[in-house]
């Protein structure tokens, strides 16, 4: 599980009925194993030539003027939302670039994040402040900071409804300065408008976290379930994306239901079955293996653009009746359990799962499933980390060729929704 920020019990002291209430003493929590990451020198200077230093001290002091748990809700949301459309405009090129780091850079957005995570654990109010309340403020910010209370879509038959999902940058300590072409694609292309034969196509976009504990609490089910519920504002298409294999993207056919333990951000390693949260609709008995609904053979088919697509079937099961794991390049077989899907057993596989179990629980009919991107990689010059440039033309290159194949492969399935 996610390290919960750790806090001393609030002291309560026995009081004279004649002494005023005194605010308890207020203790600061240790930084995350992520937040631990902050002070390196790669990530400082991506926040310092995005423009996005001021935002963790400027949420400092707004904090510092709170003066009920109340306030500090509203305030912590107007704050996480703000952050989040700030990254969202960079990215697309409105206001101010705030520096020289290109805009379409899904990185000040994560370290901005958690700069404002540490001021919150820091933060001592004057007024009590329980751990639960704590940790509440805590999940509204990560909420907020991510678009996942944002998602906006329209009503009515003219337009489709899209949502896409990105996720942070990972594998840190090998190289801090990493990006994740997921979420820099979800930040250029959330609010946008895909123009096809059939009318407008709205994406909204989330980037979800890259930790176990908060895919076990249900980050990615409470964010989802609205836009696929029935209504006037369902979903049309849904797909989830995170970074795959170098030089090609793959359609995941099939999801697992197994976490196989490689350590998250917070350094933290699942081996298990995937857990479902409780109180969100899911088949029963737990299935092991979910599919996708994405037009993968014309996905495959199109020209999206110059990196090439598969349509990926391998997955690893423990057949009906043995004891080891496998490998099949066909898909699984009847009967058989899980060990990995297509997209692995790692967190991309199981928003995958999460999303299409999710869509099955429903009853969701829509084109819906993952796709895996290639590795956002810098130039030849540049691949070691320990004297490496937090950027480079390549880099940036390699990062727009990978959005504009991402909104591509969309094009393609919106016009399967018809």
């Amino acid at each position: 599980m996610r390290p919960i920020r750790t806090l001393l019990a609030l002291a309560v002291l026995p009081l004279a009925l004649a002494t005023p209430a005194v605010a308890a003493p207020q203790t600061t929590a240790a930084a995350t194993v992520e937040e631990q990451r902050l002070d390196r020198a790669a990530p400082q200077e991506i926040l310092r030539r995005s423009g996005f230093d001021d935002v963790a001290p400027d949420f400092a002091r707004a904090l510092s003027r709170v003066r009920s748990a109340a306030e500090a809700e509203r305030v912590i949301t107007r704050e996480g939302r703000a952050v989040w459309r700030r990254a969202v405009d960079r990215a697309q090129g409105r206001g101010p670039a705030g520096g020289d780091l290109s805009r379409g850079d899904d990185r000040p957005l994560y370290w901005a994040r958690l700069g404002m995570t540490r001021a919150l654990g820091q933060w001592r109010p004057g007024f009590p402040l329980t751990d639960a309340r704590r940790a509440a403020l805590l999940r509204t910010l990560e909420r907020t900071s991510r678009g996942q209370d944002s998602i906006d879509l329209p009503a009515g038959r003219h337009v489709k409804r899209i949502v896409v999902t990105g996720f942070d940058p990972f594998q840190l300590d090998a190289d801090v300065r990493r990006s994740n072409p997921s979420g820099a694609a979800a930040l250029a292309l959330d609010g946008t408008t895909i123009r096809t034969d059939d009318g407008p196509a709205r994406i909204e976009t989330v980037v979800f976290p890259v930790r176990w504990a908060d895919f076990a609490e249900g980050t990615v089910e409470r964010t989802l379930l609205p836009a696929f519920r029935p209504g006037p504002r369902r979903v049309d298409a849904f797909m989830t994306l995170s970074q795959g294999r170098a030089g090609r993207f793959d359609v995941e056919r099939t999801n697992g239901a197994w976490r196989g333990g490689y350590p998250d951000n917070a350094n933290v390693s699942r081996i298990e079955t995937v857990p479902i949260p409780a109180g969100v609709p899911t088949p029963h008995p737990q299935p092991q293996w979910t599919t996708t609904t994405l037009p993968y053979q014309r996905i495959v088919a199109a020209d999206t653009g110059p990196v090439p697509v598969y349509d990926n079937t391998t997955v690893t099961e423990i057949p009906a009746g043995a004891t080891a794991p496998v490998v099949r390049s066909d898909g699984p077989t009847p009967g058989s359990t899980a060990r990995a899907g297509g997209g692995g057993d790692y967190l991309s596989n199981e928003i995958a799962y999460r999303a299409t179990l999710l869509r099955d629980a429903v009853g969701l009919k829509v084109p819906g499933g993952h796709l895996h991107t290639p590795v956002l990689q810098f130039g030849p010059g540049n691949t070691d980390p320990a004297t490496g440039q937090i950027t480079d033309p390549d880099f940036v290159h390699n990062r727009e060729t990978i959005t504009a194949q991402v909104r591509s492969i969309l094009t393609v399935v919106v016009d399967t929704t018809r």
